[in-house]
């Protein structure tokens, strides 16, 4: 049986390459712009792990039955239906029919939510698929075409339309609370990312910030939805997807990116995208 939406997704599907059924997965990245990834992915057979990323991730199923564990619930999301992953939380993806499936996602760095909020709580979106009676048809319009270049204009749009959507379905409403030292933090957050294969120390982030360690590590996580350990792992794996992309052996890159040996870089790769680095650049399109 096909689960096909009459109109929800139509217009992206018809993007999608020949060939989606084959086994195995396809990967293909769009353009992007500081803080913001598009990707198309189509599976079938094999699916994704169980993984976590830092940044908020809002895609859309094209075709097939996208299936998922998340927070204890297994998920449906049908063709034409979006789906909401906060920072942080593990997840799979696995097909729900034979026949596979696609979709296209934007991921969206936490910090970029913060300056559109001006350092209210990060939304939480407690039901993570959402009908296509409750689709913003402005946001799909941002995956029609994910090769189109993202100016600065574009990505400030493209980030209010994804803001728009969590604060919309968001739990989380505005509460009285301690204000966050978000420029303080930020500098803690631009000090692990100006390069990330350097360890910092807690008296770094002290200094570098002038909180102490429990306010850094508390408000962190509440600013940017992860902590700083994971952050600065997840831009080592940024790296390391970088060098992979541009064919450096797999011991090389978890060289360049800071990782303890090959095996380190493929356990932290696998835990973040669900995939092995093998089997990742195996799937690039």
């Amino acid at each position: 049986m096909r689960h096909e939406s009459p109109d929800g997704g139509a217009g992206l599907r018809r993007h999608l390459p020949d060939g989606g059924t084959r086994p195995g997965h396809r990967l293909r990245f769009g353009s992007g712009a500081a803080g913001i990834e598009r990707l198309e992915a189509s599976l079938t057979g094999e699916g994704f792990a169980t993984h976590r990323h830092d940044t908020y991730a809002i895609g859309m199923t094209l075709r097939g039955v996208q299936t998922f564990r998340y927070r204890g619930e297994q998920r449906h999301c049908l063709p034409g239906e979006w789906h909401v992953l906060h920072p942080d939380e593990p997840h799979d993806g696995v097909a729900g029919t034979d026949e596979g499936f696609a979709y296209r996602i934007v991921y969206l760095d936490p910090s970029l939510v913060q300056d559109a909020l001006g350092g209210a709580p990060l939304p939480f979106v407690a039901d993570p698929v959402i009908g296509r009676r409750d689709a913003d048809p402005a946001l799909a319009a941002c995956l029609r075409d994910i090769d189109e270049p993202l100016g600065e204009v574009e990505r400030l749009t493209l980030t209010l339309r994804v803001v728009r959507t969590l604060v919309r379905h968001s739990s989380v409403r505005p509460g009285r609370r301690a204000p966050l030292a978000l420029e303080a933090l930020a500098r803690v957050r631009d000090l692990i990312a100006g390069d990330p294969t350097v360890r910092r120390t807690l008296a770094e982030f002290e200094q570098v910030s002038g909180l102490d360690r429990w306010t850094v590590a508390r408000q962190f996580r509440d600013a940017f939805g992860t902590s700083p350990t994971r952050f600065r792992t997840m831009r080592q794996l940024d790296l390391a997807r970088l060098l992979l992309r541009d064919g450096v052996p797999l011991a090389e890159a978890a060289q360049l990116a800071g990782f303890a040996d090959q095996a380190h870089m493929s356990r932290m790769f696998k835990r973040a995208y669900g995939l092995t680095p093998a089997k990742w650049t195996a799937a690039l399109a």
